[in-house]
């Protein structure tokens, strides 16, 4: 006999650590986020979902990322640091942080943060910590990703912070004596960043158990493509579309649509997927497995491209010029099945989806995304109008890359505000946004994801990203006050009233 599929209703909050308070500047894995999981306990969540984790460059974006296994420095917690006597309380409190809590001053956070993760390794060095067998046993365990990650960011400190493409030809290329040069020349720098790295999962992997112990689940994000300023094409040039000289052949992107007349021109690396499965697609299964040990649901960001992708030509200035070409399809998917069993992965289908995209997704098995910005439209069907879903998929309000709801819905053309007010029984276009929330959380879904800025009723002066914009992104913080006893007991309700208790459903 078949064995059916196990339904749990369940819901949670999305929020990204750096949106976390705290008094330097950036959420980190602090005393606020422990709090955070002790609220969204109390509200009778069992999800939170963050964004990727990994250390960010030019334009702080979380989705291109120095290396996919290595953490942000930014969110270990300088209170610990303090308690464990590496760094002090004046030196943390006398920095420049930024002048508005609700706000990441990412240029202050730069120039401060590693001036004081400085000081605590070379603390730490003299401590003797750095031979403690935890550190040792770290460095072991990682050594696969850490030893080129710390070296590549050593070396790009070393060249004065550009990518590696153009770094000197003999270590872009990675020759022999080149690599053993600037290991030895850059000795004490390449141990800087294996210790912040040591910092970064001590610390998490802490955060992580707790918020299991309170029977909150982290969905963590992966984006598809790599960094195109990075360790992981520099360290494995093979598995990517690169020429002779590590430049690459075609980068990432999407194609010219009714958003854009010029598409969208990413820059990423593409995979080699052909010397992919030569491996077995080992990168891709040691990949995911680290996720699996940072996170309890791994969300894989754009989807659609591992059934098809856009390969925009290598020095192109626009996308225009793209053109689709075949991913791997349900033969990576099947692979990590194999491999790894049968683990908990969200698949973000979202934007145009042809019928081989959605044929992949349907034979992974793996849940795709609904979101409630997009479900009424007084001229169409909308796929993400709630009598539209089944139960395996995960619902939202709006995305980090979404207007906040307030924002989305004072937008709205007003045919289908007034068709949103219809289908939810509502008289008033300010009483939308709940209304949003109570049908999403409603909703035959399994899974139910709400940005905290949709429970805070924010507008835009709250959203996290902007798509195709530098310099405004990833900035929005809560300020301490703002989660209240009386918020958390309106969560709570919803999660009583529409059964999301985290529980099998009877049927």
């Amino acid at each position: 006999m078949k064995k059916h599929k196990t339904h749990i209703r369940r819901a949670g909050v999305l929020l990204p650590i750096s949106s976390l308070p705290s008094p330097y500047g950036i959420g980190t894995f602090g005393k606020e986020a422990y709090a955070f999981v002790d609220f969204l306990s109390k509200a009778g969540q069992s999800i939170w979902q963050i964004l990727p984790l990994g250390p960010t460059g030019y334009g702080d974006s979380p989705y291109q990322s120095f290396s996919t296994f290595a953490g942000n420095p930014y969110f270990i917690d300088l209170e610990e640091l303090i308690s464990q006597g590496l760094l002090t309380r004046e030196e943390c409190d006398g920095r420049d942080w930024g002048g508005d809590p609700a706000y990441v001053d990412y240029e202050k956070i730069y120039f401060s943060r590693f001036d004081l993760l400085k000081k605590a390794y070379q603390r730490a060095k003299k401590k003797g910590l750095l031979n403690r067998s935890e550190y040792l046993a770290f460095q072991t365990g990682e050594q696969e990703w850490l030893e080129d990650y710390a070296l590549y960011m050593a070396v790009k400190n070393h060249f004065g912070g550009v990518s590696y493409l153009e770094w000197d030809e003999d270590i872009r290329l990675r020759k022999k004596k080149a690599m053993a040069k600037y290991r030895e020349k850059l000795a004490e720098e390449v141990d800087f960043y294996k210790f912040q790295q040591f910092l970064f999962f001590e610390q998490w992997k802490k955060l992580k158990a707790y918020a299991n112990k309170k029977g909150i689940s982290i969905i963590g994000d992966i984006p598809i493509y790599v960094s195109p300023d990075g360790s992981d094409t520099w360290s494995h040039p093979e598995l990517f579309q690169l020429d002779e000289k590590g430049y690459p052949t075609a980068v990432a992107g999407c194609p010219p649509d009714i958003f854009s007349e010029t598409g969208q021109l990413w820059g990423n690396p593409l995979y080699d997927w052909k010397a992919h499965k030569k491996t077995g697609y080992a990168w891709w299964l040691k990949r995911l497995e680290a996720s699996f040990k940072l996170y309890d649901i791994v969300r894989i960001d754009h989807f659609r491209g591992f059934d098809e992708y856009w390969s925009i030509p290598y020095g192109d200035e626009t996308a225009v010029g793209g053109k689709w070409r075949k991913g791997p399809g349900y033969d990576l998917f099947g692979t990590v099945k194999e491999q790894l069993g049968d683990r908990p992965v969200i698949a973000e289908d979202l934007g145009v989806m042809t019928d081989s995209v959605v044929k992949l997704v349907k034979k992974t098995g793996y849940p795709g995304m609904k979101i409630m910005q997009f479900a009424f439209s007084a001229y169409g069907n909308s796929e993400h109008i709630p009598y539209n879903y089944d139960r395996n998929f995960v619902v939202y309000t709006g995305t980090h890359d979404n207007d906040t709801l307030v924002t989305a819905i004072k937008n709205m053309p007003a045919a289908d505000a007034k068709y949103a007010m219809k289908y939810m029984g509502v008289e008033k276009r300010k009483d939308l946004p709940k209304a949003y929330i109570r049908f999403a959380m409603g909703s035959c879904a399994d899974t139910c994801i709400i940005p905290i800025q949709d429970y805070l009723g924010l507008d835009n002066a709250a959203r996290i990203n902007l798509p195709s914009t530098l310099g405004i992104n990833w900035k929005w913080r809560l300020v301490p006050g703002q989660l209240t006893k009386e918020l958390g007991k309106e969560m709570k309700s919803l999660v009583k009233i529409y059964g999301r208790y985290g529980q099998e459903s009877p049927r």
